[in-house]
């Protein structure tokens, strides 16, 4: 069944088997995976341009790295970054997604024209569900436990996947209460963000039930530590294989849109795998 997320500008398909794509842009000197290799506007519009060419469907542009024990930066810094980067890039006719937790932020890009609003703190940052709200982007919302700095000194659960569904459950119903459609809202599970190992292989095997709460699921699981931890590969520009095999069984879970820093190698993957079921 095809299934449909309005996000903007855009009313963008996907059904299981065929997620959408969403290449990563990271305009930060600290990212864990490329810190520094696009942080400046030329660097980051050439890597977007690579990713479209490359097969991206959706670009998401982040200004502050939530790598674990990341520090944070203030709304003027993180403008300051992506700010010009989105200016160019909702030229182009593909959707384009901020990532960032603060409402100033937000509000800037929407006013640009951004169509997504991507924030690893769910909404509850001061404003958030007011700029959302008030706009007609599409929402991506994220379960994080604690906050990037210490998110991964002691993660705890009663129960990983009903804790995170139950959050989920709830900021849908908020959003809904302030007239968010649930057709513009993707719920993200957080792999990574207060998880250890096998939190993140149990949410992972919960995809499917993700995707019973009403919105489409986005799954991020490229480079990260658990693709570490799996493969016992410790350099992260070293982690593609293992980060497609898990894109592709996020896919074959119904996965509504996967984000990936290795778009071609994710696009080939899922061609394969697809043509293959049929």
């Amino acid at each position: 069944m095809v299934r449909t997320w309005k996000a903007g500008r855009f009313e963008l398909s996907y059904s299981h088997g065929k997620p959408l794509i969403m290449g990563i842009v990271n305009v930060t000197p600290d990212s864990f995976s490329d810190g520094g290799k696009h942080n400046s506007t030329k660097l980051a519009i050439e890597h977007a341009r690579k990713l479209v060419d490359e097969g991206a469907q959706i670009l998401d542009i982040g200004g502050e790295s939530t790598r674990p024990g990341a520090q944070g930066v203030d709304a003027d810094e993180e403008w300051a970054r992506v700010g010009d980067v989105l200016k160019e890039l909702v030229r182009w006719n593909i959707p384009i997604s901020i990532d960032t937790m603060k409402a100033n932020v937000m509000a800037q890009a929407v006013e640009l024209g951004v169509d997504i609003l991507n924030d690893v703190n769910g909404f509850r940052d001061a404003g958030a569900e007011a700029v959302l709200a008030n706009s007609n982007a599409g929402a991506v919302v994220m379960h994080m436990q604690g906050e990037p700095r210490t998110m991964q000194n002691s993660p705890q659960y009663k129960h990983v996947v009903s804790d995170v569904e139950a959050f989920l459950n709830q900021r849908i119903i908020a959003l809904e209460k302030l007239g968010v459609q649930a057709n513009r809202i993707l719920v993200d599970p957080g792999f990574g963000f207060g998880k250890t190992l096998q939190h993140n292989i149990d949410l992972m095997k919960a995809t499917s039930l993700f995707s019973t709460l009403g919105a489409g699921v986005l799954v991020g699981v490229s480079r990260k530590r658990m693709i570490s931890d799996l493969t016992g590969q410790t350099d992260p520009g070293l982690r593609t294989a293992g980060s497609v095999a898990a894109a592709t069984y996020a896919a074959q879970h119904g996965a509504a849109v996967l984000r990936v820093h290795d778009v071609r190698e994710t696009v080939e993957a899922l061609k394969v795998t697809f043509a293959l079921n049929q």
